[in-house]
Order: C-alpha cells, then structure tokens, then sequence
C-alpha cells in the first residue's frame, strides 16, 4: 500500500476538548464541521460522546450523518436551513438552527412543522457576513416568539478578528452584542477558539470551539497546552544524489548548491500537503528535522537528506503533527492550518485511543 497515512489521537482531541470547556467555563459546542476540519466527524464525535454538550456542523446533511451514526445530544446548525423541507427535518431530528436573516423567520412562520424549535438567533455584531443589524434584534426575536413555533430561543455572534489580541474590534462586537440583546431572555453563544482563549469578556452560556479542538492554537506565537490531533505521515520510497549545479522538480525551483542526497516522499498536493510549501518548510524524518527542497508535485515531494545519511528507503516522514506544527507548515505555504486540515484526502486515515 502507499505510506501516506493521516493518523487521528482521539485522546488528543478528547483533551483539547476538556481545555476548551475548562477554560471557557458554561458549555460547549464541538465544532465538527467539514468532516471534523478533516478528521473524520462521525469518528470524532463518537469520540466525545458523553463528554460534549452538543456539536456544531454547517448544514443539515452533516447533521443528519451524525444522527443516523448514534449521535443524539444536541446539534447547531451554524447556517441554519436553505428551505421548508430541511425545517421540518431539523425539527424532526431535534436539531437547532441558527436564523441569521428575516427569510428563515417567514419560512418558520409559514411551515407546518412536527415539534417546536430550539432556535439560536445570529446578531451581526460587525463581522457583516451573517446575522440581523443589532438594531433589528429584537424584532427579529420577537417574530420568532410570536410564531408559536419556537421553544426557546438563544443569541449568538461570531468575530471576525478574535485572534488579533491587540486589536480592539473584538470588545467592539462584545458590546454591540450586548447592546443589541439587552433584556431579551434566552442563552448566550459568543467564543470561537480564539476567544475562548483570549477574550475571557465573551465567555457566556455556550462556547463554539473548533481548530482548538484539533490541536491547532487560533493565536499566534501560542501552544496554549493544545495537543496535535492528525499527524500526516508517509515513508521515503526513492533516493537520488544531486551534484552540485543540478535542479530538482517543476520549474527547477531548487538548484543544488553543493551535492545532495534527496528523499522522495508518497505525498503531494492531491493528499492535501500544500503546492506552496517553500523550500526550506521543515518535514521530519525518522525524527530528525530537514527541510523541503523542491517544489511539491501532485503525488510526490522532495526532502534533503544530506544530513541525514542512515535514512533511506523506508524512513517515516513526518509532514506534520508532533514535531512539525501544522501551524508552521500553513505560515510558510501562505495559508491557515483550518485549510490544510480541511484539505486531507486520498490518504488512508487511521484513528487512535477511540
């Protein structure tokens, strides 16, 4: 079989949960959206049975999944339902949807639907992405209410720079939010992972705690006692020298300044490992740190192994996860550690500690 394996720490991320709840204080929603950031969802909420409140997913179809594999505690639905027919499902299935605009409100008012709603209603606090003006709150809550169709209904906001601890945008959306649903009852949801560990001021009913879980700190330069939960790993399966004056791979990015004993490693970019990795990017192997040589092919990459001469056919290589932050990898290919997570495939996955 190809070596490249994503392999899954439950307890890791059985312990990331813990800290976030801990931390946070109240509740918390396991963001298991977009496959669990690509860990597998059904895996990694049988996982936290027992132990979370409830999940968060985007839509109802990923909701629905983690019913029909056993899960039955609570599920937020972030963007809430797209018609009729997936009301009457989240109704059906006990699920809570988030109403973000006055579409969902006249949908709920007009369906017929087999059980009250649970429904958390989403203030645009100044993200400006999802969400009613603060100004239009209240009568947004109040329409619900009058409905005769909701059961209860909590409020809820989402920041847009809660990972920027010096900026002041994130107390700003605090206090509009606050402003916008004073004296309205119902529970409160504010904290992503960022501000679960950096605004304690949004600390509230219920957290919403998603690349934490994963093992992925949201604050720069921070470790936070956060636990890696996927280590992306392949072997070595060819080794060739390079002289001096020689190139490697597409675009003869790397030129060899002096001879070069180059690995190849079984993961591209199609198994999700980023095509933007610079040369230099740090890749482990049997445990020891190199670096990237090379531009990252679809199926394949290079590694320098000079250093490194009792490596060869077969050494374990490390992309990232325990040695290698998958934060480090994002910031020199120029993207988040919430894409290349969410990007993972075709490699066979294996879960541990489940």
């Amino acid at each position: 079989m190809r070596p490249s394996r994503a392999l899954i720490d439950l307890d890791a991320l059985r312990h990331n949960y813990r800290l976030a709840r801990q931390r946070h204080g109240g509740r918390a929603f396991a963001v298991v959206k977009a496959n669990a950031y690509g860990h597998g969802a059904i895996a990694c909420a049988r996982a936290l049975a027992g132990e979370a409140d409830g999940y968060a997913v985007a839509f109802v179809d990923e909701a629905l999944a983690l019913r029909a594999a056993g899960i039955d505690a609570p599920i937020l639905l972030l963007e809430g339902v797209f018609d009729a027919a997936e009301l009457i499902e989240a109704a059906r299935h006990g699920l809570w949807p988030v109403v973000h605009h006055a579409a969902q409100i006249e949908m709920i008012e007009k369906t017929t639907l087999p059980a009250p709603l649970r429904i958390w209603l989403k203030v645009n606090s100044g993200m400006n992405r999802a969400g009613f003006p603060p100004g239009e709150a209240r009568q947004a809550w109040e329409r619900l209410a009058g409905s005769g169709k909701v059961r209860d209904c909590g409020f809820m906001t989402h920041f847009a720079r809660a990972d920027e601890p010096e900026s002041t945008a994130t107390a700003g959306q605090i206090r509009c939010f606050d402003a916008a649903t004073h004296g309205l009852p119902g529970e409160r949801s504010l904290a992503n992972s960022a501000a679960i560990l950096a605004w304690p001021e949004a600390h509230r009913d219920w957290a919403r705690p998603g690349i934490m879980l994963y093992g992925a700190d949201p604050m720069p330069n921070e470790t936070g006692g956060l636990r890696p939960v996927m280590t992306l790993e392949s072997r070595i399966v060819a080794v060739r020298e390079l002289a001096a004056g020689e190139a490697l791979g597409y675009g003869a990015r790397f030129v060899a300044p002096r001879p070069v004993r180059v690995g190849l490693v079984a993961m591209g970019y199609a198994d999700g490992y980023p095509r933007n990795a610079p040369d230099g990017a740090p890749v482990a192997v049997d445990g020891r740190i190199t670096a990237l040589a090379g531009r990252v092919s679809m199926d394949m990459l290079t590694v320098d192994l000079t250093a490194l001469p009792d490596t060869g056919i077969g050494s374990a290589v490390e992309l990232w996860g325990g040695q290698i932050p998958v934060n480090r990898i994002a910031q020199d290919a120029g993207a988040i550690a919430y894409e290349l997570l969410c990007n993972v495939k075709r490699v066979a996955f294996a879960w541990s500690g489940g």
